[in-house]
Parts: structure tokens; sequence; C-alpha cells
């Protein structure tokens, strides 16, 4: 089986459209994703409780930490068929899609389990206490314990549905979910609906992915046949070759995930001690800053299944192409909005609270955390040629130099110097540096391929 439209896609059809064909809807839905994100801020926001907005906030390391098996198994198995379907290895294909699907789901039921059984202690180590602890744990009831397992398939099943160059029908799947999201958010929020305050949030986002879910298993069914994305049970019995592929990638995509926890953890924690206030207004300008830096996510892994496939079908050429053009593409769009942020960072916090200290804060914080968003699209492009390619040694070390080594430093560092405020400048501190390595080993990664290719 054989879909030349895919293949035309991936060798024959100019760089600009390609690009374009396969990035825009997954920016699309990674801004649809976003919006889902700040309708719960924003509705949640309305009830002008910064207790039950620090609950929305506090919560957000552990749904974040839902996207370290999201990479381990999403990045991972997509990487792997894309890099297959390259090599016009289609079992392989088919075998990769049903690993990395049902490592996610005993994954996703592993995790609820253990968060269930030690709730306690999560929460502590999260930053809630006495006054944000129920709260929080109730938002968490519905997004971990019961949304574990639905949040974590629809991901996972967009990445494999986008490997093979379906892009639109993942996006599609994943903004199913996230406008039911929004759509519901008000009415289990706020007091004219169920009035269930940030528990509402969490009841909305249970109940969306169950229909992303279900999207993408109609989305099969339908096309059975005519995809090389694979769920049957007997397909998941993967040679050696396909485990260390998958892992390879996603092993590192999964470390830079629970990285992100951590260093998003400390950041709550050095918040905590200025009151709900400061929490709220961090969990705001985290969440605006957000638009940007998905737009930025998206658009580099969408590119990712034209680069894979490139990389291993020998085409250099053409790899680095979609590469420079996608860099120019983003790194210019991220100046502008650096700069809109930077002027209208206090309208920007004044719509999702009225309280002046919140606004105040959300201000200070947005205008320093959207000075690292030139550097971090770059940052974001290295990676996702990394993980494309099955670098994965590459994107590993990126990760650990991005949190451990410099952006957790610097959070340290920052406020000890300039406490609450410094907070917001350290992941700028960190992709400054992370921005200029991309582009020094994606330089030398094509003077590899290039040099590959003459002595070929």
């Amino acid at each position: 089986m054989q879909d030349a439209e895919k293949v035309r896609l991936f060798e024959q059809v100019p760089i600009p459209k390609a690009v374009m064909t396969l990035a825009v809807p997954t920016i699309v839905s990674s801004l649809v994703m976003v919006l889902y994100n700040l309708a719960d801020t924003y509705f949640v926001g309305m009830l002008n409780d910064s207790v039950q907005n620090s609950a929305v906030t506090l919560a957000a390391p552990v749904l974040l930490a839902f996207n370290a098996v999201n990479n381990l198994f999403g990045v991972g198995a997509s990487s792997m068929m894309s890099r297959a379907l390259g090599r016009k290895e289609y079992d392989t294909v088919r075998r990769s899609s049903a690993t990395g699907f049902y490592f996610a789901l005993f994954s996703a039921v592993a995790f609820s389990l253990l968060y269930t059984s030690l709730r306690g202690p999560f929460l502590r180590v999260l930053g809630a206490d006495g006054t944000t602890e129920a709260a929080t744990g109730a938002y968490l009831r519905w997004t971990v314990t019961c949304g574990a397992v639905p949040s974590i398939l629809n991901v996972v099943l967009a990445y494999l549905v986008r490997s093979e160059g379906a892009s639109l029908h993942a996006s599609i799947g994943t903004m199913s979910g996230c406008l039911l999201n929004i759509a519901l958010d008000p009415l289990f929020i706020l007091p004219q609906g169920l009035g269930m305050g940030a528990a509402g949030a969490g009841l909305a986002t249970f109940l969306s992915n169950c229909v992303a879910c279900g999207y993408f298993f109609v989305l099969l069914f339908v096309r059975r046949g005519k995809t090389y994305v694979c769920v049957n049970p007997a397909m998941m019995r993967p040679k050696r070759t396909i485990l260390l592929g998958i892992f390879a990638v996603g092993v590192p995509a999964a470390i830079q995930n629970l990285l992100n926890v951590t260093g998003m953890t400390v950041l709550n924690n050095f918040a905590a001690p200025f009151a709900s206030d400061a929490v709220a207004a961090m969990g705001i300008a985290q969440k605006v800053n957000m638009v940007p830096v998905q737009i930025a996510l998206g658009f580099s892994q969408g590119i990712m299944p034209l680069v894979g496939y490139n990389y291993a079908s020998g085409n250099a050429a053409r790899m680095k192409k979609t590469v420079l053009f996608a860099g120019k593409i983003i790194l210019a769009f991220m100046a502008v909005v650096t700069v809109g942020y930077y002027v209208g960072a206090g309208k920007l916090s004044a719509l999702f609270m009225e309280n002046p200290t919140v606004v105040g804060y959300g201000t200070r914080f947005l205008r320093g955390m959207c000075l690292a968003m030139p550097f971090l699209c770059m940052d974001f492009l290295g990676v996702g040629v990394f993980q494309s390619c099955g670098l994965g040694r590459n994107a590993l070390l990126f990760a650990v130099l991005r949190k451990l080594v410099l952006e957790i430093p610097a959070l340290v560092v920052l406020n000890h110097f300039f406490p609450l405020y410094g907070l917001a400048y350290a992941q700028f501190t960190a992709e400054v540096v992370l921005a200029v390595a991309a582009v020094v080993v994606l330089w030398r990664l094509f003077r590899r391929l290039e040099r590959q290719n003459q002595a070929a």
C-alpha cells in the first residue's frame, strides 16, 4: 500500500507549499489548544477568585507531565514512522504505530493510578497549601484521575496520523476536543451554569479529550486500508530495531518534558511565598506567552514528517531547504510578536482578571517572558530536526542544557538578586545560549550530510 499523493508531497511538491501544507494545520490546532487553555484561565478568572485561578496554575505541571508520555510514544513512534516511510519499509511503519499507541495507553493508566494513590504528596510538591489544596485537587480529579487516558491518547494519535502527512486530519481531531472544551467551560465553571469553579474546568477538559479520541478512532475505521496508522494489538510485536528507534527519539523527548515540569514546579514554588495573587499572575503570563510559543512549536512539529522522510531517503538538499525556509518564516514572525507583547503586556494581562494587583504582576512577568520568543523558536526548530532524524542524543543534550544547566540555575540566581520579578527572565537567559547552539549544530549536521552525498 503506497499513497502516491503522500509520496508526491514529501518528494516533489515545492518546499514552501509542502511546508505550509504540513505546518499550517498543526499551527492552527496548536493555537486552538492554547485558546482552550486560555479559556480555562479566562472563565476561572471571571470568578475573580485568585484561589481558583491558582489551582489551575498549580496543576499545570501535572498536565505538562502528560507530554512526557506523549513525546515518548507520540514523537518517538511518529519519527520512526516517517523515517520508515522514507525507506519504503511499510511493515515497520505499521508496527511502530501499534507499539506507540499501546505503550501510551498502558502508561496513561499507570499515570492515573500513581497520581490517585499519592494525591496528598503530589499536591504538596506542586506548591498547594491549605488555601489552594482543595481547588487544585478537584481540578486534578477530572484531568488526571479520570482524564489521563483520553488526554494522552488523543495527542499520541494526532502524532501518528500526522507522521504520514495527514496533518489536516490530525489537526481536526485535536481541534474538535479543544473547541468543545471552550464551549463547555462557561457552563461548568461560572455561577450562571453549574458553578463548579476550577473543578468545572477539569470536567470540561476530560469530556473534550474523550470526544477527540472518538474522532481519531472513527477516522482510523473509515480510512482502514488507506492508512499506515495501526492500532491492531496483533501488530504490537515489534522488532528490537523498532523499539530502539522509538526510544532513541522518544526518551530524550520525554526527559525534555519532565525537565519542563521540573522547571515550572520550581518557578511556581518560588512565586508561592508571594501569595495567591502572584501565583495567579504568573499563571496568566505563562498562558498568554504560550500562544506564540505554541505557534513556534506547531511549526517545528509540522515539518517533522517532511524532514524525517527526506533525511531517511537521502535527499539532504530538500531537507536543508525545508529547515532554512521554516527558520526564516518563524523567526520573522516571533520577532514581530515579541515587540507587540512587550508593548501590550498590561492590556493582555488585564483580559483575564480585574484585580489590579494581579494585572501589575502579570504585566511585569509577561514583559520578561516574551523576550525569549525569537531565540526559543530557533531552539524548537533545532530539536524538531534532531527528533525527525532520529538524533535523540542531540535532543537530550539540548533538554539538559535548557533546564538543568541554564534555566533552573537562572531561576535561583535571578530570584535571589531580583525577588519574584527576576523569575520571568530565566527562560530568556537560557534560550539565548540554546539558539546559538542550535544554529551551530544544524550547520554541522548539514555539512556532514553534504560530505556524505559528495562521497557517494
